[in-house]
């Protein structure tokens, strides 16, 4: 264990630069002793590394040291070939990159766990998006992505469902997102989310911008494809489930709602139901998501959704036993 974790030190200090010996022993997950003690281990090997005290110190490797890739372990091997997404590097004018930095990481390895590694991307394929799903023309990406890596400032057209908007923005982060690409931009004092597929124009405006160090690409697209999520759900409707038919929630109803409802449930009464309230983007919506539950669930109000289901069941009725 120790060994590996004086490479995953080393390596650390060699991607990142300078740090403190709390920034190290956290992502570590030991205490700063231990780092300390790591340290003057690797010092005693031979490694340039040196600690400065006060503000603005930390630790550090003598500057231009680098190491070689060395000990890596079979299923460390297997996942070269794995890392990243080549489509999306190519999306990002990054694909032949991506493949130089793959043939540099493969004359690197050993060579009973080269042959090995190669063999992955002959059997694994990462195909991203969802079935039925034709990707986007993202004619701007290329642009979008050199103004994102220089933090440059980009002047777009928008088109909205009825209308376009020009925005002047300052990138922050590309997602992809089952397929789809999204830029996260700061404009004014709002950090919002835009489907490049919808952006008909991109220029750089020449301008640069500062980055906020506080900012968090993953934290910021978590939290606001959730609140995108719930916001989503406007309607919603009172209603007793059969238990054991909870599970079949899920085929007819977004994450968010089956989670908050369920959050919300009762506990099964004499009979085997729960009451919880389900959510949708609109009636016709939820009464879609109901309907195959069949005789295993019940709309308890607004009374129009029950007309509605109720005309719906006797459509079926008449259909089946004219």
């Amino acid at each position: 264990m120790r060994a590996s974790r004086l490479v995953q030190l080393l390596l650390l200090l060699q991607t990142r630069g300078r740090s403190t010996a709390t920034q190290l022993a956290g992502e570590l997950e030991v205490s700063v002793r231990t780092v300390y003690r790591d340290i003057e281990a690797l010092s005693e090997a031979g490694v340039p590394i040196f600690c400065e005290q006060g503000r603005g110190g930390g630790v550090q490797l003598v500057d231009g040291y680098r190491t070689r890739l060395t000990g890596l372990t079979t299923d460390e091997a297997d996942a070269v070939l794995l890392a990243g997404l080549p489509g999306a590097a190519a999306d990002l004018g990054l694909g032949t990159v991506l493949a130089t930095a793959q043939l540099k990481v493969l004359a690197a390895l050993p060579p009973e766990l080269r042959g090995r590694a190669t063999r992955i991307a002959d059997r694994v394929h990462i195909d991203a998006p969802g079935w039925f799903h034709r990707p986007d023309e993202t004619p701007t990406l290329a642009t979008i992505a050199d103004a994102l890596w220089h933090d440059r400032r980009l002047r777009v057209r928008y088109g909205r469902k009825d209308h376009e908007v020009v925005r002047t923005l300052d990138p922050l982060g590309l997602v992809l997102k089952a397929g789809t690409w999204y830029l996260v931009a700061r404009h004014r004092a709002d950090i919002r989310s835009y489907r490049v597929g919808r952006i008909i124009s991109a220029t750089q405006t020449g301008e640069s911008f500062t980055r906020t160090d506080d900012f968090d690409l993953v934290a910021h697209w978590a939290e606001a494809a959730e609140g995108f999520a719930k916001s989503m759900l406007r309607v919603r409707a009172r209603c007793r489930v059969e238990a054991a038919h909870l599970r079949f929630l899920r085929l007819g109803f977004e994450p968010a709602a089956v989670t908050e409802a369920l959050a919300g449930a009762t506990a099964p009464d004499a009979g085997g139901w729960v009451e919880l309230t389900l959510a949708a983007e609109s009636y016709p919506v939820l009464a879609h998501g109901i309907l195959p539950l069949g005789a295993h669930a019940e709309v308890l109000g607004p009374p129009e959704l029950r007309a509605e289901l109720a005309e719906t069941a006797a459509a079926m009725h008449a259909r089946y036993h004219p």
